[in-house]
């Protein structure tokens, strides 16, 4: 058995290599345990976040408190968050309560309220999830914002049946062209 060399430096100023293995090696296995971190521990932090100060980046997962924007994706006017991701709402909630807690919420990131859309016909609100935390809703919808849309602009949620309903995104009109949803399945605005 070999015992493994400490990494040190030698006279040359060079990194010895530990148990003969080249360090190119070691780093390109170390890459995708270091992102799946990286990713893991982004999930945790924004999912059920109550702080409506939270900081915003380029995931939907961020829709935090503050203002939200429309945006033309497939001929529909729809909200976004201040990232330009789609805002989605979900069948089974109620004005006062949302149905999509534990996965759901992790795969759906309800959006952090209050919010505001400067030149949007509507009432904004706020309710209190089972966890305490504060989500936007808007004419009575709990806002929520879906990890499938990958970049601003996308809408792959809307019309999915997905966590025990339907979900849709939000239009600004009051419904959407029969026909003319901007996601794939084919599922239409609906008047949210």
């Amino acid at each position: 058995m070999t015992t493994p060399k400490i990494l040190g430096r030698g006279g040359s100023g060079r990194a010895q290599r530990i148990s003969g293995r080249p360090a190119r090696l070691r780093i390109l296995l170390a890459l995708p345990a270091a992102a799946a971190a990286v990713a893991a521990l982004a999930a945790c932090s924004s999912v059920g976040a109550s702080s409506p100060s939270s900081g915003s980046s380029s995931s939907p997962a961020a829709a935090a408190a503050g203002t939200v924007k429309t945006a033309t994706i497939a001929g529909v006017t729809v909200l976004t968050s201040s990232n330009g991701f789609t805002l989605y709402s979900f069948a089974p909630d109620t004005p006062a309560t949302s149905k999509c807690n534990g996965t759901c919420a992790q795969n759906w990131p309800p959006v952090q309220g209050p919010v505001t859309a400067a030149g949007v016909t509507g009432t904004f609100g706020t309710i209190t999830r089972s966890d305490g935390s504060v989500q936007a809703t808007f004419d009575g919808h709990p806002l929520y914002t879906f990890v499938g849309d990958t970049a601003p602009g996308q809408a792959k949620g809307n019309g999915l049946n997905a966590a025990g309903g339907l979900w849709h995104e939000i239009t600004t009109s009051g419904s959407a062209p029969a026909g003319n949803s901007s996601s794939s399945s084919g599922g239409g605005g609906n008047g949210y």
